[in-house]
Order: C-alpha cells, then structure tokens, then sequence
C-alpha cells in the first residue's frame, strides 16, 4: 500500500474551521436522531402485549449500551468544539461572480 498523497489546499483558515464546527453540529443532528429512535423503540416493545420481563430488560439493555455509545460521541464532539472555542477569526467577505 502506497502512502496517501495530501495536496494542498486553497481554503481559508477560517472557512475550515467554519466547516470542522458545521461538521459537528450535523453529527450532533444525527446523534439527536438515534436517540430518538431509540426512545420510539422502548416505547414500542413497552406496549407490546404478552411482552416478558426478560424482554423487556433486554431491550432496555440495548438501549442503555446505545445511549452509552451516543454519550462517549458527544463527548468526543465536545472535546472537537473546544479546540476552538478561544478562536475569533474573521472570514473575508465571499465574492460571487
């Protein structure tokens, strides 16, 4: 396997870390939406009928394991965030032709 060849880029500072926060707020956005199916599930298999205890905590284990999951991401997004957090750059108006 060869070693990747990283070309430069003409992109501003500015606008990458504009693009690296947008980044996040869509991962965020994503994230949001996991744990709403996962609520929509727990609701589901509670309103089951003839659904068993052991089900039932089976099901909340799953749950729990993914939200767990989505709490060491958001973390991981907030340790992203942060590198940034002292920056005040100013982008450079975009000319349009």
């Amino acid at each position: 396997m060869s070693m990747p060849v990283i070309v430069p880029s003409t992109t501003q500072r500015c606008q990458a870390i504009t693009d690296i926060i947008e980044s996040v707020a869509l991962e965020q956005t994503a994230l949001s939406h996991i744990l709403n199916a996962e609520g929509e599930k727990l609701q589901k298999g509670i309103a089951l009928a003839g659904v068993t205890n052991d089900q039932l905590l089976s099901l909340n284990a799953s749950v729990s394991d993914m939200v767990n999951s989505i709490s060491r991401l958001e973390m991981l997004l907030q340790m992203k965030l942060e590198v940034f957090k002292d920056c005040a750059c100013v982008c450079p108006p975009v000319v349009t032709p």
